[in-house]
């Protein structure tokens, strides 16, 4: 018995003994399992357009049920308006004075006054004593803001106000003062001219090649006076003109 059993291999594998490496799949494998992967893919995409699609061509059918009817109630609530406007004109035109009293009646509403009177009778009762509260002293703030705008606005409005009356008198001043000088110079202007006809008058008496070159001279310059008076003249008008004693 000893013989046989040491004649017989060892069931167990040695310890040291590494596990043996799984062989690597073939090329085939691989292919096929790719294009099972795509065929998958591709079919899974196929059936979402088509889901897609079903569902986009239930929302358009949809639709399109929906809006004949939708187009009929628009239509029916339009000539309800209309009729009820059309009503509206033929009850006012057959009663003239129950058309003048809503006519006065929407104006009134229309303004402001009224409408918050109303509104302060009406519903405003129905608002509890801390919410009026609130609503008043929101009011009362306001207020305020709006009358220091309105002081800061004064102010700035009479400073320059007070600006523009401190030159408005220098202004005057000034121009009181040109015009007595601009009668000055028309006084002194209108003697040099007097003077120079007084010249043409003695050299038109002297029948000499010279006095005539002067006379020609003294006709230039009283030309030029004419010219200088007519501008002071028209100056002196102007200042009068602006409300300026002279």
């Amino acid at each position: 018995m000893a013989e046989i059993d040491s004649s017989l291999p060892s069931a167990s594998p040695p310890a040291d003994a590494s596990p043996q490496p799984l062989p690597p799949p073939s090329s085939e494998s691989a292919q096929s399992s790719l294009a099972s992967l795509a065929e998958n893919l591709q079919r899974s995409a196929i059936e979402s357009a088509r889901t897609v699609h079903h569902n986009s061509s239930n929302h358009i059918r949809t639709f399109q049920d929906f809006l004949p009817d939708a187009v009929s109630q628009y239509r029916d609530y339009e000539n309800t308006f209309f009729n009820k406007v059309k009503d509206g004109v033929v009850v006012a035109r057959e009663n003239p004075a129950l058309g003048a009293g809503f006519a006065i009646s929407a104006a009134l509403l229309l303004m402001r006054g009224p409408r918050r009177f109303l509104y302060r009778n009406t519903l405003g009762r129905f608002q509890s004593e801390e919410a009026r509260y609130a609503t008043v002293e929101k009011g009362v703030r306001d207020l305020n803001i709006s009358v220091d705008f309105m002081k800061k606005e004064s102010k700035k409005l009479l400073e320059r106000a007070a600006l523009a009356e401190r030159d408005m008198k220098y202004g005057r001043t000034e121009l009181m003062s040109a015009g007595t000088q601009y009668q000055q110079l028309a006084k002194s202007l209108y003697k040099v001219e007097a003077r120079a006809n007084d010249l043409m008058d003695r050299l038109r008496e002297i029948p000499t090649r010279e006095a005539l070159a002067l006379r020609a001279e003294v006709a230039s310059l009283a030309s030029s006076l004419k010219k200088q008076k007519f501008a002071v003249d028209k100056r002196i008008m102007k200042i009068s003109e602006l409300g300026v004693a002279i």
